[in-house]
Formats: C-alpha cells, sequence, structure tokens
C-alpha cells in the first residue's frame, strides 16, 4: 500500500519537520544573520546540487525581494575540477545539501574559506564534511530521509532561507507569517486523497512541462525533478516568460501543462499564460488557491492561501503528491527509483 511507503510517511512529517525547524534553528539564524550584518555583506554565493539547487533559485528571489541582497549561483567544477575559483572576498558563501557530502560542494566552501569569506552550511547532517568546513552550520531537523526522492528536506531549506529572511529583516509579521506554515502545509495535505484518482488520467504521459514564475519558479524546478526522478517522465521546468519564447511551438492537442500559480504579484499574467495555452488545445494541470483559476483546470489541485514568498513551501507539496501517486499507478518503487541512490557525490 502506498500508504505503508517511506516517501508517503515523509511527505506527511513536513508540518512537524518545519514546527521543529523554525523553534529549534533560530539561535543559529539569529548568529549568521548578525555576522552578515556586522561584515555588511550584501552578496550571497550558493553552492548546491539537485533539490538544493532548487531550494538556492528560491533564496534567489526571497532574499533578493525582500533584503534587497544579490544572491547568485555558485559553479561547482570551476572549484573542484578547474581549480579557478573566482574572487570572493565581501561574500558569504552558503552551501546547502541535505547530505553534506558531495565533494565539490564542499570544495566551494573549504577554497571561501581559505579566501578568508564567511561560510555557511544548511544540511541534515551537522557532522558532515560540508557543515565542518563553514563557519556556521543550520540544521534541517528533518530526521533520517530514507526515501531517495527529497521531500522533507526540501521544503526545510525553504523554510531556513524564509526564517533567515525574516531575521535579516527584523520583520515582526514575516516572522507570525512563518509560524503558520505548519498548518498550511498539514492543510494542503489533507487534499492529498483527492489526487490519487486524478493521476490515473496520466497513467501514459511521457512529456510534460511545469510553469512557475517569481518565487515559484523554484517549486517548477523541484516538481520536475521529482516527476523525473519518480516516473521517469520527460518533465521540462519554465519561467512562463521563457516558456513563450519559443518552447510554446512544442503544445499540441492534450499536452499536459502544469502551471503553479497561487495569489501574488505573478498572477494576472500567469492568468493569461493559462489562457494563451488552453487556446492551443493543451491540457492545465493547476496549483493555486484562486477557485477562478483552478475552475479552468483539467486538474485542480488546490491550495490554502499564504503569503506569495511564502507560496513555495505549500504549492510544492500537491506536486509531491501528485508524482508519489503516479509512480505508483505506474507501478514503480517510490522509494527506490531506479538507477539513483540517496546520496550522489559528484566532483
Amino acid at each position: 500500500m502506498i500508504t505503508q511507503t517511506q516517501l508517503y510517511t515523509e511527505i506527511h512529517q513536513q508540518p512537524e519537520v518545519l514546527q521543529r525547524l523554525l523553534s529549534q534553528e533560530r539561535p543559529a539564524l539569529e548568529q549568521l544573520a548578525a555576522a552578515l550584518r556586522e561584515r555588511q555583506i550584501s552578496h550571497i554565493v550558493i553552492a548546491a546540487r539537485g533539490t538544493s539547487d532548487n531550494a538556492a533559485r528560491y533564496a534567489q528571489y526571497v532574499l533578493g525581494a525582500l533584503n534587497g541582497m544579490l544572491v547568485t549561483l555558485a559553479t561547482p567544477s570551476l572549484y573542484s575540477i578547474y581549480q579557478r575559483a573566482p574572487q570572493l572576498g565581501g561574500t558569504c558563501v552558503l552551501g546547502i545539501s541535505q547530505s553534506g557530502q558531495s565533494p565539490d560542494i564542499v570544495a566551494v566552501l573549504a577554497e571561501a574559506r581559505r579566501q578568508g569569506a564567511l561560510t555557511a552550511a544548511i544540511t541534515n547532517q551537522p557532522d558532515s564534511p560540508l557543515a565542518r568546513a563553514a563557519d556556521h552550520v543550520i540544521a534541517l531537523q528533518a530526521g533520517p530521509e530514507r526515501a531517495v526522492a527529497a521531500t522533507k528536506t526540501y521544503t526545510a531549506q525553504l523554510a531556513v532561507i524564509a526564517l533567515l529572511s525574516a531575521m535579516l529583516a527584523d520583520d515582526a509579521q514575516q516572522r507570525a507569517e512563518l509560524a503558520q506554515l505548519p498548518q498550511h502545509v498539514a492543510a494542503t495535505l489533507e487534499h492529498g486523497p483527492r489526487i490519487a484518482p486524478l493521476v490515473e488520467r496520466y497513467r501514459y504521459m511521457q512529456h510534460c512541462v511545469v510553469i512557475g514564475r517569481g518565487f515559484n519558479y523554484a517549486t517548477a524546478f523541484e516538481l520536475a525533478l521529482k516527476l523525473k526522478e519518480l516516473t521517469y517522465t520527460i518533465v521540462e521546468p519554465y519561467s512562463s516568460a521563457d516558456f513563450l519564447h519559443g518552447p510554446v511551438a512544442v503544445l499540441e492537442h492534450g499536452f499536459p501543462v502544469i502551471v503553479v500559480a497561487p495569489s501574488g504579484r505573478m498572477a494576472a499574467e500567469l492568468d493569461q499564460f493559462v489562457q494563451t495555452i488552453a487556446a492551443r488545445g493543451a491540457e492545465p494541470i493547476i496549483i493555486s488557491d484562486r477557485q477562478e483559476l483552478l475552475a479552468v483546470a483539467q486538474v485542480p489541485l488546490a491550495l490554502p492561501a499564504v503569503p506569495e514568498w511564502l507560496s513555495p513551501l505549500v504549492a510544492i507539496v500537491p506536486g509531491q503528491l501528485f508524482a508519489l501517486h503516479l509512480a505508483h499507478t505506474r507501478g514503480y518503487s517510490v522509494d527506490h527509483p531506479r538507477g539513483l541512490n540517496k546520496v550522489t557525490e559528484t566532483i
């Protein structure tokens, strides 16, 4: 039964993980925020791979939009293979990794420390090589994650970034909104039983695209990754703007397009996007809290209303469940996808 799988269990552990993280990691994040202020750092360089790289995309939007920080993504092979590290003075170099094991990510932080940059690690393994290379360590507090596909560690990573943003802004409203997150995720999980019968329509789906923009650009990438890992479908993530600059040509009648479109500044643009793809015969699968948009979806995946900056922590949950149930419908192992290991070490 799907409810007995590790992946199902870990998806449903997310509210308690978030609650634990928000209460226990506050002191560590306060120290990191204080160090950033003391050194007047406004540029963060993030080293990450896979799911953690998608969390880094979220950081680009949150820390950029709410804290005025420049957030860029490192190129780990410059450090580990080419041995041509850029100058990192005046930056904070942040490594994000569930396991903290991958040598290329560790190499970025080690070089940053050698250059005298402030370093920090976000990891579920606070005794890992990545953690040892960092000045500041924030633990994800997710407990063991045994399913190969990351779920609870991803939302925990987003929560760390969101809490850091609130600390840097010293914003009481942000902190209050964050405190409500666990119950919003729990409310989203209550829709899970409705998703299982909907995925039958996509049993033989071979390709699709996932669209997100703004804060949920990261959600598009993470949901596409989950569908690739668990269902072996060819899935490409795009912003709605990028998709219209060429890739829209792939659309044909019945082509599945997953659109992540919660309330916020991108709502009007995404409404127009849905109209455009529907006019071309595509089939919209919509993740949103807006009833008027869900009403035009072939498959509506409902969300509770949350502030836009926190919506990625909630919007990914229906995507996780969609991928879980589609993989199960196809008869695939959701805990051990083919060809994958829990810890991937790259150089």
